[in-house]
């Protein structure tokens, strides 16, 4: 064991050792090992290092959340909501330094490392409103002389993987639903950016939350997230990542009968009719698709345009595209940062490669951009590539870059079947000013979240949140049904028949 470092590392702080929080303390992993997180503005500057966690380490951390966890759940709820009130408190004031840090590791700009921040912040403050509010139902029973219930009782140990492109918003809202449910977590965020993770970990327990009620373990995701999800110890898995990890976690839950909520990728389109204010739908792309460099789930990756204003508005967004400002994400200028390694800098040029091959029109972009300011750094321009058909690959698998594909379409009709011809279905918007056509396609979009006039990104978190189809399995986080999602349901029938004289 080792002491707590201070709540917020300050840049002379960078490249310090970090290790797992397990049962309040920090720990160092049984394997001796580390692994190092780069800012991907600056690869050469480290950091982090953290623990190159064994199953070991998650037998640890999924035994001292099995043995604090009953005396979590014997709390009142509001109690435990007064914890995530104090710990909303304690993220407000450190919101500044926390995004900072963000920006170090992540990449993406302050302006959205800070929304990220006030996300958890949010969350936060809405989950403790919910310890007050009615856990279940009173229900009519058919029969006299009885009465039914229900109640929502914790599962036990929660086990939630995260991905790196919301390295607190996301670690938040699974967690703080799940503890506000009476559960103990076991928290393993992914390897790019741990930071944020320990950082939250630390904030609840100096809020008051138990030692061991949320523990976080950092490790690679191959083995460390196989080996949570398979856990004897684990009642449920939370997940959000890809689809293809999806499946896998999907299977290996299944295979044991284990709970497990999936909210996964995502091909999102925009639908710009002929009538759409063009001004509006250009912006609304534009920070859609190159917000966060394109790293979202619900990033903008296809646009399908009228036919009859199609060039003016690739035209005027590729315009929009060459002002952005790209750069270090600390700079207060700066409009886009980094991918978040170089690795995605080669997976996202892969497409470019792709695009150009199929015959697509490469518009702008293509290209990391040169020049010393970008030497050391994981940066690519923004993408835009027109005449692109549906069956190309750029407009069927997800990119995760600042990656864009314009399409045509004739019709409304022939739009919706395009925006609906992929497996996923996370984010849909439609630009229109008629308002049956608005409507219908509330109706007729396969998407989880629809939009209509605004970009595909912006969910808002006291609304359910997730996808149909390859985006998911079907649950949905945030909003007020998070919490049921981490409960179990028990019917409850009170008989009270007239006793016999």
């Amino acid at each position: 064991m080792s002491t707590a470092p201070s709540t917020i590392a300050t840049p002379a702080e960078l490249g310090r050792v970090y290790q797992n929080f397990i049962g309040g303390e920090w720990r160092s992993s049984g394997s001796g090992q580390t692994f190092a997180s780069t800012n991907p503005a600056r690869t050469r500057e480290v950091v982090g290092y953290y623990q190159k966690s064994t199953a070991a380490d998650l037998d640890a951390a999924v035994a001292v959340a099995h043995a604090a966890q009953p005396a979590w759940a014997a709390t009142p709820a509001p109690e435990r909501g007064e914890v995530l009130l104090r710990a909303a408190l304690l993220l407000e004031q450190q919101k500044e330094a926390l995004a900072a840090l963000m920006t170090r590791e992540m990449g993406k700009v302050l302006k959205e490392t800070l929304g990220d921040v006030q996300t958890a912040i949010d969350v936060a403050k809405f989950m403790a409103g919910e310890g007050r509010r009615a856990e279940g139902q009173t229900i009519p029973s058919g029969l006299r002389e009885k009465f039914t219930m229900t109640v929502r009782q914790p599962l036990g140990v929660v086990g939630i993987i995260t991905p790196w492109n919301f390295p607190l918003a996301i670690p938040a809202w699974k967690t703080f639903p799940a503890l506000l449910a009476g559960n103990a977590v076991v928290l393993k965020p992914a390897s790019d950016t741990p930071l944020l993770s320990l950082k939250m970990a630390e904030l609840l327990h100096a809020a008051g939350l138990p030692a061991g009620v949320c523990n976080v373990i950092t490790g690679p995701g191959g083995t460390l997230g196989d080996a949570l999800a398979s856990h004897k110890g684990v009642n449920m898995i939370s997940l959000t990542g890809s689809t293809e990890v999806g499946r896998r976690v999907g299977a290996i839950c299944g295979r044991d009968l284990r709970r497990c909520t999936l909210e996964l990728g995502g091909k999102n389109a925009v639908i710009v009719l002929d009538d759409a204010d063009i001004d509006l739908a250009v912006s609304s792309v534009s920070w859609g698709a190159f917000g966060t460099t394109g790293q979202r789930c619900t990033a903008t990756s296809r646009v399908i345009v009228h036919e009859t204003v199609a060039q003016a508005f690739t035209e005027r967004l590729a315009a929009a595209a060459e002002r952005l400002h790209i750069g270090d994400g600390l700079d207060p200028a700066v409009e886009m940062g980094p991918l978040v390694n170089v690795g995605r800098v080669a997976a996202v040029h892969e497409y470019t490669e792709i695009g150009q091959r199929a015959g697509a029109k490469l518009v702008t972009g293509g290209a990391p951009p040169t020049g010393d300011a970008y030497s050391d750094g994981a940066f690519y321009k923004p993408t835009i590539f027109a005449d692109v058909s549906p069956d190309m690959r750029i407009a069927r698998e997800e990119v995760f870059g600042p990656f864009v594909s314009i399409l045509p379409a004739s019709s409304y009709e022939e739009a919706i079947q395009i925006a609906n011809s992929t497996e996923y279905g996370l984010s849909t918007a439609i630009f229109t000013n008629d308002v049956r056509a608005a409507f219908r396609a509330m109706r007729d979009i396969e998407s989880g979240l629809v939009y209509i006039n605004a970009p595909t990104t912006g969910a808002e978190i006291h609304l359910p949140f997730g996808g149909m189809k390859a985006s998911g399995n079907g649950h949905r986080e945030l909003g007020s049904k998070a919490v049921e999602e981490f409960s179990e349901t028990k019917s409850i029938f009170v008989s009270y028949p007239a006793r016999n004289s």
